[in-house]
């Protein structure tokens, strides 16, 4: 009885040794994977954040007629574990961290990062939800040039969400919805552009 347990003991151990052993290849595999696509995570996080870097270098300087800003990896070497600091300086003004601009040059920046962003792979639509309502009327003039430098550059068909005129101005077309009649809604579409002809003739 004692000879036949130590045999199957020993099968044990011989099965636990194998399984021992493909763990630790697993392990050893996995670990090269691992490395290997933090690398490759590595060299496209840099190569991609230079690329949106002097997006938003270039449309800053087009949101405000000039000054500087960068981005920044912060808090690490490694750039899976560092963070993103925003640098601006608006003419005349200077460089500083995004926190410490005014409400409607932050508002100016971060449409500057979110578009830099979308430039770095533009898609057929880009919706924008009250960007422009922080604005004021020149800055206002400023987001509507750089939206159709974009559209011009990229093909690419914004919608703005917006209750201002000045940006319903610069539009081709406008969605809205009426009440002509008390409790009766109507849903209305304008080419500007057509409005305009027929204005002038009239």
């Amino acid at each position: 009885t004692a000879e036949n347990e130590a045999k199957e003991t020993n099968k044990k151990i011989e099965k636990m040794v194998n399984d021992k052993i493909d763990v630790e290849k697993a392990i050893l595999k996995l670990r090269e994977t691992i490395s290997s696509i933090n690398k490759e995570g590595r060299e496209k996080i840099n190569k991609c954040f230079d690329s949106v870097n002097q997006n938003f270098k270039n449309l800053f300087t087009q949101f405000f007629d000039g000054g500087k800003a960068f981005l920044k990896m912060v808090g690490s070497s490694d750039p899976l574990l560092s963070g993103l600091e925003v640098f601006a300086s608006p003419p005349g003004k200077k460089m500083n961290a995004l926190s410490l601009l005014s409400g409607g040059e932050k508002t100016m920046a971060a449409t500057a990062l979110i578009l830099a962003v979308f430039l770095q792979n533009p898609s057929p639509i880009c919706v924008l939800d009250e960007v422009d309502a922080p604005l004021d009327d020149i800055n206002i003039e400023k987001f509507c040039r750089v939206i159709k430098k974009i559209n011009y550059d990229t093909s690419t068909k914004f919608v703005i969400i917006t209750h201002n005129p000045i940006s319903m101005a610069h539009m081709d077309r406008l969605y809205g919805v009426t009440m002509a009649e008390t409790g009766i809604s109507k849903l209305i579409s304008i080419k500007l552009e057509e409005a305009q002809k027929l204005r002038e003739v009239s």
